[in-house]
């Protein structure tokens, strides 16, 4: 609690919000240059199955490596919280554990690689000759997996410390080497597909050489704890835990916005483009709130590791309000110009015509999911991803409720359970967290 001996202040400011959330803003909006490098690059060879065949890959992977993405946000609550506390060899067992988490789970993706290619394959239907390049680039790339992973792990890390400059630095190197290295292995060496698998492990191996001397740089070394540490049954047992809970808030999350496009689709070639337009608004709206989430994270935990109960309050009011206003902002901004971004997506007139029927929808997704974008910054922080997880199941059980009540209203009933969806994840979120934050603290005191 606050007046504990051992308990220290931390500077919570609306300074120091915005100084950990930008960085993270701008390397969320740099993500998505990189599938369409890739998208380009592959698309100058002017076979039209080689470039079905990347975006395939692209879906494939981001499925199996995002289900997997509880590593970063794992490792960055557990650090924020030793960081806090000031326990520097906390930080590097953290390290050390996630990255023996990461090693095994990326071998076990390596071992697996043939049935996880044949029901990705098949539930993909594509034709043979995409399935044929599929393969290609499939079975190269997997065998970037524990690097992959180990580069969530030490982004966990990095942003766990408040370094979120850091973060972007790594993401951005990758994302660049990964654009250098595709380029010259598919137009420079003549290697196609291969080339674009190649240049994309290549990046991953790159980022963790990269992110290991940063983690040195910033007085980490994992290497210097004993096995007998890092193997500590408890502490072991929390990380597994603590992954095996945001691994299936993650998955849960995957299935709605799955079963959203599928079911979009259903609904004929019209509802599915002009969703798929909508959804990029809404994916451009969670860019900006991302870097709040980080935010979020990194305070609350530094908090709880520094028992600073008054600091972890005002970082989680700080974090919902800057969070809430950018969301209202850029819902603001959707509604005024969302009708020139659904032009600039497509040309189509009646998927134009019918994406702005549904362009309220859209719009309101980065205010109605402001607070669920925020609370998972701070439950994750704080390492609540127990509760965490069970809300996220709730919250999907109430979007399949309405799904299957509402499946009269067509397209409208998708649109109105991806908003309740969200605002039913932040509710839940923030009803349960004053309940939470008091049996923390108190256990602390």
């Amino acid at each position: 609690m606050d007046g504990s001996p051992s308990a220290k202040r931390l500077d919570i400011s609306h300074r120091r919000i915005l100084l950990l959330a930008l960085p993270m803003t701008l390397s969320h909006v740099t993500t998505p240059l990189l599938g369409l490098v890739d998208a380009t690059v592959i698309g100058r060879l002017g076979e039209a199955h080689l470039l079905g065949a990347v975006a395939l890959g692209a879906v494939i992977f981001d499925f199996v490596f995002w289900s997997f993405g509880s590593l970063r946000m794992a490792t960055a609550g557990l650090t924020a919280q030793a960081t806090g506390a000031g326990t520097r060899h906390e930080v590097d067992l953290t390290l050390a554990r996630a990255f023996l988490v990461a090693g095994m789970t990326g071998l076990l993706l390596i071992l697996l690689q043939r049935p996880i290619a044949t029901l990705a394959f098949s539930m993909a239907g594509a034709s043979q000759a995409v399935t044929d390049a599929l393969s290609t680039y499939f079975f190269i790339r997997i065998w970037a997996a524990p690097f992959t992973l180990a580069n969530y792990v030490i982004l966990g890390s990095t942003l766990g410390r408040g370094r979120t400059d850091l973060g972007l630095l790594l993401q951005v190197v990758i994302n660049v080497a990964n654009i250098v290295f595709t380029m010259a292995l598919v137009l420079g060496s003549g290697l196609g597909i291969a080339g674009a698998s190649i240049g994309t492990a290549l990046a991953e191996v790159l980022g963790v050489g990269l992110g290991i001397v940063v983690l040195r740089r910033l007085g980490s070394n994992p290497l210097a704890v004993t096995w007998h540490e890092v193997l500590n049954r408890t502490a072991m047992l929390q990380t597994l835990a603590m992954n095996r809970d945001i691994m299936i808030r993650n998955v849960a999350l995957i299935l709605a916005f799955s079963i959203f496009s599928a079911l979009g689709a259903r609904s004929g070639d019209v509802t599915l483009a002009a969703n798929a337009v909508l959804y990029n608004m809404f994916l451009v709206g969670g860019y900006f709130l991302d870097g709040f989430a980080t935010a979020a994270e990194t305070l609350c935990g530094q908090c709880v590791g520094a028992r600073d109960e008054r600091g972890f309050r005002r970082a989680i009011r700080l974090s919902l309000g800057w969070c809430i206003g950018f969301g209202f902002a850029v819902s603001s901004l959707f509604l005024i110009g969302g009708g020139l971004f659904i032009d600039f997506v497509s040309t189509n007139p009646d998927v134009r015509a019918y994406a702005r029927e549904y362009l309220v929808f859209a719009a309101l997704t980065p205010l109605l999911g402001a607070a669920a974008f925020a609370f998972d910054g701070i439950y994750t922080g704080a390492t609540w991803t127990r509760s965490m997880r069970d809300l996220m199941v709730l919250a999907f059980l109430v979007y399949g409720a309405i799904l299957l009540v509402a499946r009269d209203l067509g397209n409208t009933a998708l649109w109105i359970a991806l908003l309740t969806f969200l605002s039913a994840r932040g509710l839940g979120q923030f009803i349960l967290y004053p309940r939470l934050a008091k049996k923390t603290f108190a256990s602390l005191s």
